[in-house]
């Protein structure tokens, strides 16, 4: 070595490849964690369809192991003396939860709307959510009194 060179520099190692691939895996996972919570909102925003069904408020309670939602059935009878078709639904709005309360034993028409495709049952056991309930007079069937 002679008095005019200067030290060599000791060569920086190269990034561990092992440190890149913990970023993209973080990345990866970040992304798909956005992209489930993105679908999530739209699925609650967006509504499949949207309607009313009206019937006698046959059952309402609160169910779940670790997600407890309310959940009730509606008994929509077609005609007298038949068996009436069960319809399942949720709720979400505590307001709604204390009108439905009220209302078990009693004939109800509910506005609901359908969100098809949440990607878990903590919102809902069913697609079908109600937001508005009417406490209506039961039917007249054709030939009674009408009622005072």
């Amino acid at each position: 070595m002679n008095a005019t060179s200067a030290p060599m520099p000791t060569p920086v190692p190269p990034p561990a490849r092992r440190s890149r691939f913990k970023w993209y895996f973080l990345g990866f996972v970040g992304a798909v964690v956005a992209v489930v919570v993105l679908y999530t909102l739209f699925m609650l925003w967006w509504s499949y369809s949207e309607g009313e069904r009206a019937g006698v408020l046959q059952k309402f309670s609160q169910r779940g192991w670790i997600c407890k939602t309310h959940e009730g059935e509606l008994a929509m009878y077609v005609v007298a003396g038949v068996a009436p078709q069960i319809w399942n639904f949720s709720v979400r709005d505590e307001a709604v939860v204390e009108e439905l309360r009220k209302a078990v034993g009693q004939h109800v028409r509910l506005h609901y709307s359908e969100h098809r495709g949440l990607p878990t049952s903590c919102f809902g056991e069913t697609d079908y959510f109600v937001d508005r309930v009417e406490i209506t007079p039961p039917p007249q069937l054709p030939g009674q009194p009408a009622a005072p």
